[in-house]
């Protein structure tokens, strides 16, 4: 049977939508800053995507800047500023802020200084979505965009960052959106590019993904896409919990991204959980993909109060627009079986 794919958090296949903006790119040769007719081609398909971007994230009358991913808009973001934060954050965060902030078991996050601190909008190996305080400093949105309906505008930070391939654009390319008046200093210094907050000639071709991506991604919001996706997440959890009745739903009491789930299985390594599952096909994490690699537990559960071997015993779920319901009834199925397997050899 064919594999099935279940690591949505890690990074979306592409979109259709936005392989056709790719191709279309690629035959523009003009620079985006040259100012003869082909120059002012690619600054124009430049500039529609920054448009797409800015529609699908609410966030009109903001600056996009693009970047080589969220992990660089984040220093762009967080580099020279004292900025509080919770040690559930993502490590591009966490590299440039002070872990201070108290959260409670269920992955929320108590914010005392807005204007001085960080906060995630959704937890990629959680999924809980957090309330942005009004005059938040920096807000990660990467996994809200584009399952949630975000709205910059409306959220009240200063600085947002986001990155194409969570929501089905090409990897390599993301942004931060900037409030207008808001003062950031460049880290990449040379031709002025991205009104000087961002130099270097443009990733055309993955910045006309991003905007292509960006769109498809608000249409399916609007359809009601994430919300069939949801059903789907809850019917996994109800056959998981059924199978192995000890099993751990973290955050299931608060909101969460409509994809995701996150459950300890006492017991049972969340490596092996894996390595097993991918073996029988199926494609899951034992945690954030930027991390997946080390051995050490998670420092997302840690920080929310589970202990070393329960957060090592992890496993992280996330479905997709493509993920159908005989998909999830054939995960849920060979999950349980491993599981029976697992115990009858520790038995």
């Amino acid at each position: 049977m064919s594999r099935v794919y279940l690591d949505y958090n890690a990074t979306a296949p592409l979109k259709p939508e936005a392989r056709a903006a790719m191709m279309g790119a690629m035959e523009l040769v003009g620079n985006p800053s040259s100012v003869h007719s082909e120059g002012r081609a690619a600054k124009a398909l430049m500039e529609r995507a920054r448009g797409q971007v800015a529609t699908a994230l609410g966030a009109d009358g903001a600056d996009v800047i693009f970047t080589s991913g969220a992990t660089e808009a984040a220093a762009l973001a967080c580099a020279g500023r004292a900025l509080r934060a919770a040690g559930i954050e993502h490590d591009a965060v966490r590299a440039w802020t002070e872990e201070c902030l108290e959260l409670d078991r269920d992955g929320r996050v108590t914010v005392t200084a807005p204007e001085q601190s960080a906060l995630q909008a959704a937890n990629s190996e959680t999924g809980v979505i957090q309330d942005l305080p009004d005059g938040l400093a920096v807000s990660d949105m990467t996994q809200a965009f584009g399952k949630l309906p975000v709205a910059f505008n409306w959220a009240g930070c200063e600085m947002a960052l986001v990155s194409a391939h969570k929501l089905g654009g090409p990897k390599g390319i993301g942004a931060l959106i900037v409030r207008r008046g808001t003062d950031i200093a460049a880290r990449i210094r040379g031709g002025g590019q991205e009104m000087g907050r961002r130099s270097g000639t443009e990733n055309l071709i993955g910045i006309a993904g991003f905007g292509a991506a960006a769109e498809a991604a608000a249409r399916d919001i609007e359809e009601g896409v994430w919300a069939r996706i949801e059903k789907l997440r809850n019917i996994l959890e109800k056959a998981l919990e059924d199978s192995v009745k000890e099993t751990i739903f973290v955050g299931k009491s608060v909101r969460r991204l409509p994809n995701t789930t996150c459950f300890i299985t006492p017991g049972w390594k969340g490596e092996t959980q894996v390595m097993a599952l991918d073996l029988a096909g199926f494609a899951v994490s034992a945690g954030s993909a930027c991390s997946s690699g080390k051995t050490q537990a998670s420092h997302v559960l840690q920080s929310m109060g589970y202990d070393a071997t329960e957060a090592g015993c992890a496993l992280r779920v996330s479905l997709g627009p493509e993920t159908t319901e005989d998909e999830i009834e054939r995960f849920a199925e060979t999950w349980a079986k491993l599981h029976r397997r697992h115990r009858a050899r520790a038995a």
